[in-house]
């Protein structure tokens, strides 16, 4: 093939082969533009009906206009050959960026918002993927994501298509005479590994398989055979420990929501993904979410004992001064208590003693320690750490069930 010419389109180099064809750099002689040319099998040109019908997908998805879809230009046929003639995409494949280790928190929630943006345009035209994987994914250097293939796997899926496994996407008429993919079986969807029908709920479940992976640089769903992927998704359950601990908590809530293996229980529409993803993404993002008017309350209340321990802190500094100080202005400081949170109330009280303190400021006056719970009892109570010169609130690991809190004179 290469050298050779396909209509005014001149072949330059091979790029890939898959399921649905095989895919070559090509020369638009016309318009004097690079396009990827994808040839599709034999089986096409064998089959009239099919290749109408192919025809008839290929003009629906050339309708899908999308920075972060990669397009369609014509669907052509010289010498008995049918061919798509498709954008070029500079890049790696997501694939390939995940292979050399997990993305960063920031970046891989950069690249599934862009997908989801992708995805959220073809849904409300009716489309849906049926193959979203890293593989059909690229990054071009620029940092712009593209998702290609978009559609293509219902536009190969033969009119006769029933329940049966060997119409699930980019499997062909002719692959299933010899074997499958396994690549693309770990992103199927429960109801899509059992030959039941699909709707875009599945490109959901794909989406959370994709962002898993980039997170923890490994499948969900993976097994070394196909039907040990298929069971795996069917009833196992991905290793949620292989998310790193720093990952947002509306992220992590975020993946159990898409890799709900009921539709009826998963996230109906990509737009609500994409609404929680940008919201991380985004400067402007709360990455723990933003409190709603049932805690300011208790935001309000954690406020004024903050400042009176702040106040009461800086006069005892000024007290065991041996040394005159000059005059300090006061400060004030607000703490914004995290989502579904209330900070603990003191209801223990030492017969020996005052009552527990649920406050601790450090000696040097930077960072501050509270104990909170979801209704403010003592039982589900945890400690959290805020640096006071910092908006950021942050769980200390290890400390479910905690309370009285305290700093060491070295600060720690």
């Amino acid at each position: 093939m290469i050298g050779k010419s396909l209509s005014h389109y001149r072949i330059i180099e091979k790029l890939g082969q898959g399921g649905m064809g095989e895919v070559f750099l090509a020369e638009d002689s016309h318009l004097n533009r690079r396009v990827a040319i994808k040839v599709l099998p034999d089986a096409f040109a064998r089959d009239p009906e099919r290749l109408a019908r192919f025809d008839r997908e290929a003009k629906l998805l050339a309708t899908l206009s999308h920075p972060n879809i990669a397009a369609i230009h014509g669907l052509e046929k010289t010498e008995g050959s049918p061919f798509l003639v498709m954008e070029l995409v500079e890049g790696e494949t997501l694939a390939q960026r995940i292979a050399r280790g997990p993305l960063a928190a920031d970046e891989a929630l950069e690249v599934c918002r862009q997908i989801a943006e992708g995805l959220e345009c073809a849904h409300e035209k009716g489309i849906i993927h049926r193959d979203l994987k890293p593989a059909n994914i690229k990054i071009t250097p620029e940092g712009k994501v593209k998702i290609l293939d978009f559609g293509l796997a219902k536009a190969f899926q033969e009119e006769s298509a029933s329940g049966d496994l060997s119409h699930s996407p980019t499997i062909t008429e002719a692959m299933t005479r010899v074997g499958v993919i396994l690549g693309t079986a770990a992103y199927m969807s429960p109801e899509q590994a059992r030959g039941r029908p699909v709707d875009k709920r599945t490109d959901i479940w794909a989406f959370g398989c994709i962002l898993f992976e980039c997170l923890a640089g490994r499948q969900p769903f993976e097994g070394e055979t196909i039907t040990e992927t298929l069971a795996s998704i069917l009833k196992g359950e991905p290793d949620w420990q292989a998310i790193p601990a720093t990952t947002p908590r509306h992220i992590r809530e975020l993946l159990h929501r898409c890799l709900q293996k009921d539709p009826r229980e998963r996230i109906h529409d990509i737009a609500d993904v994409r609404i929680e993803v940008t919201r991380v993404v985004s400067p402007a993002g709360i990455s723990e979410g933003v409190p709603s008017r049932a805690f300011r309350r208790g935001r309000l209340v954690a406020a004024l004992v903050i400042t009176s321990v702040l106040a009461a802190t800086a006069a005892s500094i000024v007290t065991w001064s041996l040394k005159p100080e000059p005059e300090q202005p006061g400060a004030r400081s607000i703490i914004d208590l995290p989502a579904g949170t209330q900070l603990t109330r003191e209801t223990d009280v030492d017969s020996m003693g005052p009552a527990h303190t649920e406050l601790a400021l450090s000696p040097d006056g930077k960072h501050l320690v509270f104990s909170a719970s979801p209704d403010g009892s003592p039982g589900k109570a945890r400690l959290y750490l805020r640096p006071l010169d910092s908006f950021e609130t942050t769980a200390i690991p290890g400390t479910e069930g905690a309370r009285t809190p305290f700093f060491s004179p070295d600060g720690q």
